[in-house]
C-alpha cells in the first residue's frame, strides 16, 4: 500500500490525472486491446478530470480504446437530471474527451428489473477483461462508491439503501432538500473493485481526515469500507495535507520518506 502525501488538492488531482495518464499510456491501448478505468463521481475527482481534459486537448492522452465503468448511479432519477451520475460524467468529462459513448459504462437506476442491471454490469466488466485502474473517493464515513458502513467486503454490484450521512451530504446537490435526494442507488461492490488489477483513492479535505485515519493505521473493518484496501496487492492512497490531520506523526513521516 502507497500513501502519497500532497500539499493541497490541486497537487493531490494533478499527481493522480498524471497518474492514470501513465498508466494509460504505457499500456499502449489499441483496437481489441482496451485499457480498462473504474471511475468516481463527486466533488473529489473533478480537479483530477479537468487535468485529464487538459492532457487531452494537448494531444498527450487519447481514450479512444479506453472503457471506463463507474462506481454507482441513483436510483429513480432520470437520466438527464442534472445530478444523475450520468449527466455527471458526461458535463464534466465524457464529452470533453474522445471516448466512444458504447464504451462508457454507467449503471441504469431506472432499468425495468435494476438486479439484473447490477448482474449484467458484472458480467460487462468480466467480458472487458477486468478492471486495470479503479479509481474511487469515500465519503468522510469511509464508504467507497455507495459502500455504506456495515456492507459486506465481499459485495458485488447491487442495489443499496443509503445512510442518512450520504443522504445529508448529497442534500446540497438537490437545493437542500432532503425530499429531493434519492434513497437507493445502485453500487459495484467493496468485491468488485477489489478484483481491480490495481485501486487508486482520492482523499481530500479536513473532513476526511478521520476516514483516511480508519482507512491505513486502523484494521480492516466492514464498518468503514475504504479499509479493505489495505488487502489489495496494488493500492495507492493520495490525498492532501489537510486529509492527514489524524494520523500519527510516525505514519505521515513513514509515508512522506
Amino acid at each position: 500500500m502507497r500513501l502519497v502525501i500532497l500539499e493541497d488538492y490541486d497537487q493531490a488531482s494533478e499527481w493522480a490525472a498524471k497518474y492514470i495518464c501513465n498508466r494509460i499510456i504505457q499500456f499502449k491501448p489499441s483496437q481489441g486491446r482496451y485499457f480498462t478505468l473504474g471511475l468516481p463521481t463527486g466533488n473529489t475527482p473533478l480537479g483530477c478530470y479537468k487535468k485529464l481534459i487538459e492532457y487531452h486537448r494537448n494531444g498527450d492522452l487519447s481514450f479512444k480504446y479506453v472503457k471506463t465503468f463507474n462506481m454507482d448511479e441513483y436510483v429513480g432519477l432520470p437520466r438527464n437530471h442534472p445530478e444523475s451520475y450520468h449527466s455527471y460524467m458526461w458535463n464534466n468529462f465524457f464529452k470533453h474527451i474522445d471516448i466512444d459513448p458504447n464504451n462508457a459504462h454507467i449503471l441504469d437506476g431506472n432499468a425495468p428489473d435494476l438486479q439484473a442491471e447490477c448482474d449484467a454490469f458484472e458480467k460487462k466488466i468480466e467480458e472487458a477483461g477486468g478492471i486495470d485502474l479503479f479509481v474511487g473517493g469515500i465519503g468522510p464515513d469511509g464508504h467507497i462508491a455507495f459502500n455504506e458502513p456495515g456492507s459486506s467486503l465481499s459485495s458485488r454490484t447491487r442495489l443499496k439503501t443509503l445512510a442518512m450521512d450520504t443522504i445529508l451530504a448529497n442534500a446540497k446537490y438537490f437545493d437542500g432538500d432532503l425530499s429531493k435526494v434519492p434513497t437507493m442507488a445502485l453500487t459495484v461492490g467493496v468485491g468488485t473493485v477489489m478484483d481491480a488489477r490495481e485501486v487508486m483513492i482520492l482523499i481530500t479535505g479536513a473532513h476526511k481526515a478521520f476516514a483516511l485515519y480508519k482507512a491505513i493505521e486502523e484494521g480492516v473493518n466492514h464498518m468503514w469500507t475504504v479499509s479493505a484496501f489495505q488487502q489489495h496487492p496494488r493500492t495507492i492512497f493520495v490525498c492532501d495535507e489537510d486529509a492527514t490531520l489524524e494520523l500519527r506523526v510516525k505514519t505521515v513521516k513513514y509515508f512522506k520518506g
